[in-house]
């Protein structure tokens, strides 16, 4: 039987393939081995634990995403914000060159473009050609001035001349009068010895001669009497008084003030008030002139008339006037020379170039805006948080920023430093009105400024406008200036009078 079942069957074709060998004659079922069953176990377990593994995994990612959400909140609702500086001409004028394009970085002080200088160098000859002129008009008045004083001054010693000559006229009356009373002396001597001899002449005691003798010696003191009374009454005359006094007979009696109502010395006065009027002194007619010397010398502390004229002249109408044109047309050259230094327009703060419109050969007006410079540096993150978010946010708290264009690969460092004072609605161009019947609640949104902490534009820069989501850490403690607080303090510092405020471009924020 073997045999046979080891022969070819005869119908098969000579190339055909041989036929598989007949299967084995089946055996009893066998006990299962451990060897048998331990593939299948092996990949179970190693599916749970890869299962369990990412079980804890999810376990831990969403435990860490929980304990972010309780200490941390967030918007994506945030951009981000810059200073923007206008750069417009100060004057009107043609655009001569532009040395900047958008794009472009510049620093504080960079030539951005300029103007044609020509109209405003015309100008500035113009208001120097004027300078000079009142300068010489200034020197002019000075001399003019200075003559005055001299005149003064004269005028001045001539007053004080007239009060001493009637003081001397007064002296010399006193003198008149003594020698008119030592000629009457001599008189009545002669006029008795000339009446004792004549009774001797009768009885020859006296010679004819003699008598003739005395009685012309009583002749020369009669008209020494008569010459001395003439003089006393020149002196009285020159001095405005009668030859005789109108009571009693004392020649030598005088008005007590003579000296100050003489009418010489009246008009040495008034001359001297004329000439002071032109140095702006103003005195009163009324003063003597004892007076008016003294209030004057008071003048100067010590009484100095060197100082006292020098001021004088300084504060004289006609040298103010003359300063005064000076001065106006010393304003007009710094106006000139200040809008000739405008046709260089300069950047104010460092930045980028943006907004350019002008090009070589435009006509530009005074505060036409023209580019603008973007800073680069003084940027911040506007937050729009909801305001049921607000209550745990304050001043001072940090912030982690994302960035939409570096995406994870970069994290920005934040610091809350203000709230805004109203909500976006209310700060919109035409807010909600409620009060209309229309009402519908919706969660308002509060923007929130988020300063940047050592922020390098060179490495990593921000432009305005970025997407940004923040994420304020709550749980921790706030630092720095107004740290914890909702309001920032008033700041005295801050307040300044309205001439100190700055002329130039004002900056302006992004909304």
């Amino acid at each position: 039987m073997s045999d046979v079942s080891k022969s070819p069957p005869p119908s098969a074709p000579p190339h055909a393939p041989e036929p598989a060998p007949p299967a084995p004659a089946a055996s009893p079922p066998a006990a299962a081995t451990p060897a048998a069953v331990h593939p299948p176990t092996k990949r179970r377990g190693g599916i749970l634990i890869t299962t369990g593994l990412l079980v804890l995994c999810a376990i831990g990612v969403g435990s860490q995403f929980v304990l972010r959400a309780l200490s941390t909140v967030t918007t994506d609702d945030a951009y981000v914000n810059g200073h923007l500086t206008l750069a417009a001409p100060r004057v009107a004028g043609q655009v001569s060159k532009v040395y900047v394009d958008d794009n472009n970085r510049v620093r504080k002080g960079d030539l951005l473009f300029q103007l044609d200088k020509e109209p405003y160098q015309i100008q500035v000859d113009i208001a120097k050609a004027a300078v000079t002129s009142a300068q010489a008009d200034l020197d002019t008045t000075l001399a003019q001035t200075r003559a005055i004083e001299g005149q003064a001054r004269s005028l001045r010693f001539n007053l004080q001349h007239a009060i001493e000559d009637v003081d001397n006229q007064v002296a010399l009356l006193h003198s008149k009068v003594a020698t008119l009373k030592s000629e009457h002396a001599t008189l009545d001597k002669a006029q008795g010895d000339y009446d004792r001899a004549l009774p001797l002449l009768q009885s020859g005691g006296v010679s004819k001669d003699e008598i003739e003798q005395r009685k012309e010696a009583l002749l020369v003191a009669q008209s020494k009497v008569e010459e001395a009374l003439q003089g006393v009454y020149q002196i009285r005359v020159s001095l405005g008084l009668p030859a005789t006094p109108e009571k009693g007979d004392d020649l030598t009696e005088v008005p007590p003030e003579l000296d100050q109502t003489f009418s010489a010395v009246q008009q040495a006065k008034a001359s001297l008030i004329q000439a002071v009027a032109q140095l702006n002194v103003t005195d009163s007619f009324d003063k003597t002139p004892t007076e008016l010397i003294r209030d004057f010398l008071k003048r100067d502390p010590e009484g100095n008339i060197d100082r006292i004229y020098a001021k004088l002249l300084q504060e004289a109408p006609a040298v103010k006037q003359a300063q005064a044109r000076l001065g106006q047309a010393q304003r007009q050259l710094d106006q000139a020379n200040l809008n000739l230094r405008y046709c260089d327009i300069v950047a104010e703060i460092d930045g980028a170039i943006t907004r350019r419109t002008i090009n070589p050969g435009n006509n530009v007006i005074a505060g036409q805006s023209v580019m603008a410079v973007r800073s680069l540096t003084d940027i911040w993150v506007d937050a729009n948080f909801k305001e049921t978010q607000l209550g745990s946010l304050a001043i001072g708290q940090p912030v982690d920023l994302d960035v939409d264009m570096y995406g994870r690969r970069q994290t920005f460092k934040g610091r809350i430093s203000g709230f805004t004072i109203g909500t976006g609605s209310t700060l919109a161009l035409l807010p909600a009105e409620n009060a209309t019947g229309n009402f519908v609640k919706v969660v308002q949104r509060l923007p929130v400024r988020i300063d940047l902490i050592d922020y390098d534009p060179d490495k990593a820069p921000l432009f305005v406008g970025l997407s940004v989501t923040p994420r304020v850490h709550i749980k921790e403690q706030p630092t720095g200036e107004n740290a914890g607080k909702i309001l920032q303090p008033y700041l005295p510092s801050m307040t300044a009078p309205a001439a100190a405020m700055p002329v130039s471009t004002q900056p302006a924020t992004q909304p």
